[in-house]
């Protein structure tokens, strides 16, 4: 059976300079009429930077929504018409000052399809270099260093809860430590 719904309608509920809400009027398959709330969003990135000693670089910043500061790994969002991995390569200069000779590309996540278009792609850095970090003006964040198997632990024990981290952690151990 299809299980696709057709849009009937969309109303724009709200446009700011990150994300847009539209309200949309749907035809579900069978026949019946709802309504789905979408967070339009523009995608990011994010990477797992490992180094030679086997240490994944994080950054600690405030995030409002939660009211507390999180540890996750370096990130960023795409901007209009950016490729994620020009992305993935400016945010982890602009956030910790590194840049890498090799880059892997972990593939992407849906970060909460039922009501979000973001998708954050997820790459692995190696043969990293240490430059000087140049974080946006409007960006606070302490940036800390771990080995991988104990940022991989923490994210299997439930102590990191930052989606994308949580998965990056665990894809970069898997082909970095082999599990």
């Amino acid at each position: 059976m299809d299980y696709t719904e057709k849009k009937l309608r969309r109303v724009c509920a709200h446009r700011g300079p990150v994300v847009e809400l539209t309200e949309d009027i749907v035809e579900l398959p069978n026949g019946a009429v709802s309504v789905r709330e979408v967070v339009h969003h523009p995608g990011g990135v994010c990477v797992a930077a490992v180094d030679e000693a086997g240490c994944v670089t994080l950054v600690r910043q405030y995030r409002y929504p939660f009211g507390q500061r999180l540890l996750e790994l370096p990130a960023g969002k795409l901007e209009p018409g950016e490729e994620p991995f020009d992305a993935v390569k400016r945010e982890l200069s602009e956030e910790t000052g590194l840049e890498a000779d090799n880059w892997t590309d972990l593939g992407f996540l849906y970060v909460s399809p039922g009501i979000s278009t973001e998708k954050i792609y997820i790459y692995l850095a190696t043969g990293l270099h240490q430059g000087k970090a140049h974080p946006d003006p409007n960006e606070f964040l302490d940036v800390e260093k771990m080995p991988l198997r104990e940022l991989a632990d923490k994210a299997l024990a439930g102590q990191i809860r930052d989606a994308k981290t949580v998965v990056g952690a665990l894809k970069a151990a898997a082909i970095v430590l082999g599990n």
